[in-house]
Parts: structure tokens; sequence; C-alpha cells
């Protein structure tokens, strides 16, 4: 088997797709997308498929090491995404191949479901409650919510209570039962991390989730020693050696993304890596179908997984989400807030190519929003 063409697909909301044939007829698909630059992760597929044609797709690991590392200038989230997608593609034409789901050839399933949570919108702490008590009710039994807006490097006490109340409205609502998560999405600066987080601790959020930004991750045990609360990060890392500083920090969850971080291959490494340091695996994933199928494939068969991020209902998701590029949405039928067993071939989907060609011939242009504090300055977005 041969690999003859590698096609990539701009699509509605802001993803990327990638379509591998072979000349046996097996397609393999694959995501790989850095969100607001899916026309430049394309380009780097297009390169890549230069070493790609002609060759047999089931070397996954030769192709790997070939991609990540034959170049004198490696890593960073551009290449790393298009290795991911061609990756990823990669293993969905392997287990087609030999009839069998990922996560077979990944030595098999460890679990029977993987769990998963689901964002809470709303910006109020009344909002967002309601948001919160409308997924529990729909059979969630964890859930992820921002937990700050624009903030300052030292922000006010009224910032601070306010993110406070944000949490603790939501768990009033949603009792104990429910597990909450904390994106800051880099937004606290150190003292301000060191000053927040043992705020929210009689809350006792899940895990708090890339509190400072990832080039401050040298610096994250100034971050883990300040607090109680499980500490998250990794969605801007991606290689085993972007974690290792991480992991030594002491976070208790490492969330690398499969689309992000090498694909299938490195992921799975960085899992390996989190267990030596007794950290758990919560891949981020907050993308299309195949992306989140290719770090389900991932986790049923990944001791150490701790839950799994899925987009169905995000608010980028328009006008396209989760399962409209499915032939059989009911893959990603969830139950109790778990996903069961994937045993379709590969990936265990099957995209709808026409959906997918009739939605790249409008594309998309998707930016990360630019925010400014009051001074005019930037802030994290």
């Amino acid at each position: 088997m041969r690999i003859v063409s590698l096609t990539t697909y701009l699509v509605a909301p802001r993803w990327l797709f990638l379509r591998v044939d072979t000349d046996e007829g097996i397609t393999g698909w694959g995501e790989p997308v850095v969100e607001g630059r899916a026309a430049t992760v394309a380009a780097a597929v297009t390169e890549l498929s230069e070493y790609l044609v002609g060759a047999d797709p089931l070397r996954i690991e030769d192709h790997w090491q070939v991609l990540t590392k034959g170049g004198f200038y490696r890593g960073g989230p551009v290449l790393s995404s298009a290795v991911a997608g061609i990756d990823q593609a990669l293993w969905d034409i392997a287990g087609k191949a030999y009839g069998v789901p990922v996560h077979r050839l990944l030595g098999g399933p460890v679990r029977d479901r993987v769990r998963v949570y689901s964002w809470v919108g709303g910006d109020s702490p009344a909002e967002a409650s309601d948001a919160a008590a409308g997924l529990v009710e729909a059979g969630f039994t964890a859930l992820k919510m921002n937990a700050a807006g624009i903030l300052r490097a030292i922000d006010t006490a009224a910032s601070v209570r306010a993110i406070v109340d944000r949490l603790a409205s939501v768990r009033a609502a949603v009792g104990d039962e429910v597990d909450i998560a904390l994106d800051f999405h880099g937004r606290l600066s150190l003292p301000m991390a060191r000053r927040v987080l043992p705020l929210l601790e009689p809350y006792l959020p899940f895990f708090v989730e890339e509190p400072v930004v990832p080039e401050l991750t040298g610096e994250l045990a100034a971050v883990t020693s300040a607090t109680a609360i499980p500490i998250a990060a990794g969605e801007r890392l991606y290689s085993r050696w972007d974690f290792r500083p991480a992991l030594e920090a002491g976070i208790a969850v490492a969330q690398p993304d499969v689309s992000h971080a090498g694909g299938i291959s490195e992921t799975r490494r960085i899992a390996a890596m989190a267990e030596v340091y007794g950290a758990a695996l919560a891949p981020h994933c907050p993308l299309g179908p195949i992306a989140l199928a290719a770090s389900l494939q991932t986790g049923f068969a990944t001791p150490n997984l701790l839950i799994q991020e899925q987009s169905l209902g995000l608010h980028y998701n328009e006008p396209a989400d989760l399962l409209d590029y499915l032939v059989d949405p009911s893959v990603f039928q969830y139950a109790d807030g778990h996903v069961p067993l994937l045993t379709g071939p590969g990936l265990g989907i099957e995209i709808d190519a026409a959906a997918v060609e009739r939605a790249a011939e409008t594309g998309h242009r998707w930016r990360s929003p630019v925010w400014r504090r009051d001074d005019g300055g930037l802030a994290e977005w």
C-alpha cells in the first residue's frame, strides 16, 4: 500500500481536515489545525506531503520521526499540528487496513467508556449557574467554565471576588456530586495566581487549567505550591520535552491536544511520561469530530486518563458543530456523561466526505479575538 495524495479542507467553524488517500482505496482522516492559523498549517501539510506521497502509510513511527526530526528547525505549534493531523490519518488507515479500532493497535482498551465534560457559558454568576444546571440535567457529570475575563497583572479586590463568586454560584447550582473545572486561559500573572487560587479552594474545583501563560511553565512550581487545587496545563505544549518542566513543577493534569502535540503517537508518550510523575491525562479538544475520535482512541488505551474535553455546543461552533460532518453521529452518543467504547475500524468514525467538500467551498477565516485592557494595553485572551 502506498500514499497517493494528501488533501486539506478548511471547514467551518474554524477547523482544518486532512484526507490521506492510498492506492488500495483506504482513506484516513486527520485534523491538523492551529485555531486562527488554519491556512498556515495547511501549507505545512503540503510541504510535508512531498515526503509522504509514494510512502507506505503503515510505517507510522518512522514517518513521525522523519517529519518531526528530519528538518534542521523543529517543533512549534504549526509543524507539530501538521504532523499531528498526518499522524491521526495514518493511524486511521492502519486501523482500517487491519480491521480494528486504533485502541486495539495501542494495546487494547483499559476501560469501557470515557468520561467527558461540557463547557458552561454565561458571563454573570446567574447566567453561568443556569447554564451549568442545564448541562447537569442533560446528563453531564463534569463541567468546565472560563474563570475570568480581562485581568490586570495585579487586579482589584472586586475582580478577585468576581472570580470567586462565579465559581461559588455554579457550585451552589450543581452541588458537590458534579465536578467543576476552571480555565484561566493564562490570564493570571504569578502574583494573581498566588492570590486567587487559595480563595477558590473552599469550592473544591476539579482542576484549574492554564492559570499562567505557557511562557511561564518554568515558574509553575510557584503556582502548584501555593494551592491545594490540582493544576492542569498543556494545551499550548507540543512535545514530551515541552511537558517535562510542567510535570517537574507538579501539575496534576497533563492536557496535550492530539491535534497540536504530534498526534496520537506523541500524546501516548506524553501520557506515559505524565504517569511517571503521578499526573493524569485530560486531552484538550475544543475541535472537530476527527480530533475527538483520535483523543478517545488514545484515551481508551491510556491507563491514567482522567477525562476528555469535547466541543458539542461550544460557542465557537457556528455555523457548524461537532456532529455535522459525520455519516453516523450516534458514535458520540453521550450517556451519563460518558462516551461508550468506539468499535469501528480506524478512528471509529465515518466522515461525510461530500459534506466536507461542500463546506470547504466556503471555508473560514476564523481568528483569535484581540483583547485590550481599559488603558489600551494588550490583554491575554
